[in-house]
């Protein structure tokens, strides 16, 4: 499919400079953003020090920090850099290659005052409808975890954790922390 003009392409944003700014591929647009804030990046690293150490302990697969691009949808130029994301062994040979292309099983996401790229309400639909199983929405100000389970491209269930609830998990089942014993 060749993108409308003015439109970039997968193979073209694939050829832009490497950066470690955050810069996503939307339907063809380009969107890049400033760098996160230091509250923004200490809750991704304590996340992902947690999760991490879960599945590698299983051999469940792996956890991903950003930025890696992830090919949601190659057809329609959609390419995005979510926090963090985890990627089952199961699925794992089909869509780790050079790039990531196709859906994480799980994807994470620091919620900002201000979204650093595009809206969460679009991102969390871009998500179910390119087969994510689950997405955690990380509310710092509340320190609250949404997770939203998807079905058949749609929302099927959202869960709310707060500080000291254990968290829940149809991806990582055995997977039992709280925000209060992740978040340093």
């Amino acid at each position: 499919m060749t993108p409308a003009p003015g439109l970039m392409t997968v193979d073209e944003y694939f050829r832009t400079p490497e950066t470690v700014k955050p810069m996503e591929l939307v339907f063809g647009a380009l969107r890049v953003a400033d760098s996160p804030s230091p509250v923004h990046q200490s809750a991704v690293a304590d996340l992902f020090r947690a999760l991490d150490e879960h599945v590698r302990i299983l051999q469940l697969g792996k956890v991903w920090i950003t930025p890696l691009d992830v090919v949601l949808n190659a057809s329609q130029a959609l390419i995005v850099q979510p926090d963090l994301f985890f990627i089952s062994n199961n699925r794992s040979a089909a869509i780790v290659t050079d790039r990531i292309y196709g859906a994480p099983d799980l994807v994470i996401e620091v919620l900002s005052p201000n979204p650093r790229i595009g809206q969460t309400e679009e991102r969390v639909r871009w998500f179910a409808e390119n087969g994510v199983r689950e997405c955690w929405l990380l509310h710092q100000r509340e320190v609250s975890l949404a997770v939203l389970r998807f079905e058949n491209e749609r929302l099927a269930a959202r869960d709310l954790f707060t500080r000291r609830q254990p968290i829940v998990s149809s991806v990582l089942p055995s997977f039992s922390a709280s925000l209060s014993e992740i978040l340093v």
